[in-house]
């Protein structure tokens, strides 16, 4: 019997997905701006304050590589933040059974998402924007277009609170162990199960899987209600640093399909990975804090966002192709 040569290093390095170089280089160029950033404090507030878009970007992969979009996320992260001070009612001991609620809506958003592109052959595009639509609409007759109430404290700490005098770290914000928890999930459902093996083959050939006896309908809904309830929880976090606004999700869908494919997601479906995702929204939000040190004004960041999204789509068709 003979061994495999080792790899050489540059072919372990071509292996390598190149968003978390580009994640690296931002992160020096923060450091060079603001030297307070290698600090815990502004490390880990840094994690905290990407920790929705990553969550956001993680379960956008999920419908992606099924092969469709789904545009409802920032709808569904508004309805979260802005039905939780509705329900909450300025009473603590009502967060828990709020946040199920809000759990169970989300997983129901992404059924509804799901039934109506596998069942009723509406494009992805169609049918998500239809329920973002629609949940702007309920949002604003719900909160009579200036929500009522606030988040109390025991919601608002999963995204604001932090452990502090924290070995090696020194702080830890719960909302990264939020991110890290859920992050795995995703992670093990895409890549450690029977089921993501299964989104892959639907996302590359639906056809060729539906004749090889693959569950077509019930894998994409699921996926698209893996996606909604990564939005509901983004928006637990988001509600929890930044209070009630009925515009805290817009744009978000937006930002989680760049990040997406940032990490090496391919927008005609067939291949996803959670851990690029991840890496993308921590560029995108790396990219944005720079941009922000350098006092650039807020439609550069939309400018920088939208180049970014079609340069990563057309490495990922150019990759893809050879």
């Amino acid at each position: 019997m003979t061994l495999a040569a080792p790899r050489p290093f540059a072919a372990r390095l071509r292996g390598v997905n190149p968003v978390w170089a580009v994640l690296l280089l931002l992160l020096l160029a923060i450091l060079l701006l603001n030297p307070a950033f290698a600090e815990p404090q502004g490390f880990m507030n840094f994690l905290r304050r990407a920790a929705p878009l990553c969550l956001l970007a993680a379960g956008q992969v999920f419908v992606l590589t099924s092969g469709g979009f789904d545009l409802s996320q920032g709808a569904v992260v508004t309805f979260t933040v802005v039905g939780a001070s509705m329900l909450l009612d300025n009473d603590e001991g009502a967060t828990g059974w709020v946040i199920l609620v809000l759990l169970a809506a989300g997983a129901g958003v992404g059924a509804v998402n799901g039934l109506v592109v596998s069942v009723l052959r509406v494009p992805s595009l169609i049918a998500t924007l239809g329920t973002m639509i629609a949940l702007g609409g309920v949002v604003m007759t719900w909160s009579g277009g200036a929500p009522r109430g606030y988040l109390t404290d025991g919601f608002r700490a999963f995204g604001r609170f932090m452990w502090r005098d924290v070995p090696v770290v020194g702080l830890l914000p719960a909302a990264l162990l939020v991110l890290v928890a859920g992050g795995a999930l995703l992670w093990w459902l895409l890549h450690a199960t029977t089921y993501g093996r299964l989104l892959h083959a639907v996302g590359d050939n639906p056809e060729a899987a539906r004749l090889a006896g693959v569950p077509v309908a019930r894998v994409r809904v699921i996926a698209f209600v893996a996606s909604a309830l990564s939005a509901v929880v983004a928006g637990v976090l988001l509600g929890g640093f930044s209070g009630v606004s009925l515009d805290v999700g817009t744009g978000a869908e937006l930002q989680a399909i760049t990040a997406a494919v940032l990490g090496g997601t391919l927008l005609l479906g067939g291949r996803g990975l959670v851990g690029g995702a991840v890496g993308g929204a921590l560029t995108l939000s790396a990219l944005f804090t720079l941009l922000n040190l350098l006092g650039l004004p807020q439609p550069v960041r939309e400018v920088a966002q939208g180049l970014i999204l079609i340069l990563a789509v057309a490495f990922a068709v150019r990759r893809r192709g050879t």
